[in-house]
């Protein structure tokens, strides 16, 4: 009994002091502020400076804890819901240029109304685009559902300008991009979130596929950052028995443990479930792919997730603020916690960095397999991905690939269905004479190296002395524009191909021609399903 007592002196004792603590930092940071107001030689930015040390502390605890203030309150809703108010399209923008329509979703108002890639909105309700940040004219183009919005718009076929009134609508971003048969007996779903009601319509593209005589499912999470916990849940729960632990929640607070179980019965317990995964696959997408993996229920493949075993509730603070707070970590049913051990040391790509054996612990599914803890979730079966060129990824996020794509969507008013459609040689030659002209880095990654390499001699004062031979390595390395583009004809030609599907035909369009160009996809279909 004393040492009952004991302890829980213990424990109020700690309170007193955390309690102690925060009174006292409260108050040296109000002491701080008002004397910067009454002393500071120039005006004080107050908004700025205080906006900036709330951001600052809470980068202290982990990367999910964050403030969001009234005013961006819709871009959480976005985040949360994949919802908002507009016309759905997405734009092209220079500040000295018109807004281009580069791609409108099927479907939305933007199609309803006849804007197609390559349109120019000249003005948004009277107010010139040109001089506008892109930022600026999205916001224009944004608004409640049912208002309308008037655009002054240069048609890309015709020529000429019209007024084009469009009446805005709730713009919902699916979460099942994709489903569909690769084969007779695959049947395929691309799931890119986790909001409301994806379980049901998982459920229903499930069924639908079975119909059509699927024998086995390959689910594909690779890229998918997570979302809701209780869509997770409800997703596991298709496919396993009614009572099955799915995820447990441990925090500081007593309604922050809970157990996480399904509570309804499945659709389907035998089917073979293949889960793909990658380094962009985290939150909910590691909470569906370690639950299957505890249960035997589905084979996981591809690269290792991203490691954020994390839970976040919002919380409401004053002035109509709001928090995402982190306020549990949560564990597969075997017990693992896919939190990657370090916060901030990660590869280049997002992904969890190499952890020894030594730092982890093993755990067992219901079969008694050996599965580790330490960051993310291993897959069954490791499938490498494809590594691009370093020029594929300047002409991708530099934007040349897309200002071609509307280039060429202005000179031709239709392509073949999808199932048809190929980019010819023809076509590659196309490409490279408007490539030729955009400025953009085409350096191979050697080269970026010696450029680097060669700066660094320079600095330690031996680039003279080297001279010749870092001449003669420049030379061998240098490699014009033209002859690159030439050598990686079979990497850029699918990101041209999707992107030209999705302008004519949408983006269901675009991910087919994706697909066809899957080799990870196409090895998981040849591995054995554990």
């Amino acid at each position: 009994m004393a040492a009952a007592m004991s302890f829980f002196a213990f424990n109020d004792t700690s309170a007193q002091s955390q309690s102690f603590k925060l009174g006292q930092w409260t108050e040296v940071h109000n002491s701080i502020i008002k004397e910067l107001n009454r002393s500071y030689v120039d005006s004080l930015p107050v908004d700025r400076i205080m906006r900036a040390g709330v951001d600052a502390m809470l980068e202290e605890l982990d990367p999910y804890t964050i403030y969001i203030p009234e005013e961006e309150n819709e871009d959480l809703q976005m985040l949360m819901s994949k919802t908002y108010g507009g016309i759905g399209a997405i734009i092209h923008k220079k500040k000295e240029e018109n807004v281009i329509i580069n791609e409108p979703y099927a479907g939305s108002p933007a199609q309803k109304y006849g804007l197609v890639c390559g349109d120019e909105i000249i003005a948004i309700d009277g107010v010139p685009t040109k001089g506008l940040e892109s930022k600026e004219s999205s916001d224009r183009m944004k608004g409640k559902p049912g208002t309308t919005v008037v655009f002054k718009v240069k048609k890309v076929r015709t020529g000429d300008t019209l007024d084009v009134p469009v009446v805005r609508e709730r713009i919902h971003f699916p979460d099942i991009e994709y489903s569909g048969m690769l084969d007779d007996t695959t049947g395929y779903i691309l799931q890119s979130a986790f909001t409301d009601n994806v379980s049901a319509d998982l459920r229903s593209r499930f069924l639908d596929l079975k119909k059509q005589g699927m024998k086995r499912l390959v689910l594909d999470l690779r890229g998918n950052g997570g979302g809701l916990m209780n869509e997770a849940v409800n997703i596991v729960s298709l496919f396993v028995p009614k009572g099955s632990l799915v995820v447990s929640s441990k925090g500081n607070t007593p309604e922050s443990v809970r157990e996480y179980r399904t509570t309804s019965e499945p659709i389907d317990t035998e089917m073979p479930i293949i889960v793909m995964i990658d380094s962009g696959s985290a939150s909910s997408s590691e909470i569906v792919a370690g639950a299957f993996q505890d249960l035997d229920r589905a084979t996981i493949m591809g690269k290792r997730s991203y490691g954020k075993g994390l839970v976040q509730s919002i919380r409401p603070v004053a002035y109509n603020g709001q928090m995402k707070i982190t306020t549990a970590k949560y564990y597969t049913p075997s017990g693992r916690c896919v939190q990657a051990i370090d916060y901030s040391h990660r590869n280049e790509d997002g992904s969890v960095g190499h952890i020894p054996d030594s730092l982890t612990k093993e755990f067992k599914t219901a079969s008694g397999r050996i599965v580790r803890d330490g960051g993310g979730i291993t897959p069954d079966i490791d499938i490498p991905v494809q590594n691009y060129s370093r020029l594929v990824y300047s002409l991708v996020l530099g934007g040349v690939i897309d200002q071609y794509v509307i280039d060429y969507a202005r000179r031709h008013d239709s392509i073949p269905a999808v199932e048809e459609f190929s980019f010819s040689d023809d076509d590659f030659e196309d490409f490279i004479r408007f490539a030729k002209t955009q400025d953009f880095d085409y350096r191979s990654s050697a080269k970026t190296l010696y450029d680097q390499m060669k700066k660094e001699l320079e600095k330690d004062g031996l680039a003279e002395a080297m001279k010749p031979e870092l001449e003669a390595m420049g030379k061998a390395l240098e490699m014009d524009k033209e002859r690159f583009i030439r050598l990686k004809k079979d990497e850029i030609v699918p990101f041209i191909e999707e992107e030209l599907a999705v302008r004519y035909w949408f983006q269901e369009a675009g991910i087919k021609v994706r697909l066809r160009y899957d080799d990870q996809l196409k090895k998981a279909l040849e591995s054995p399903v554990i």
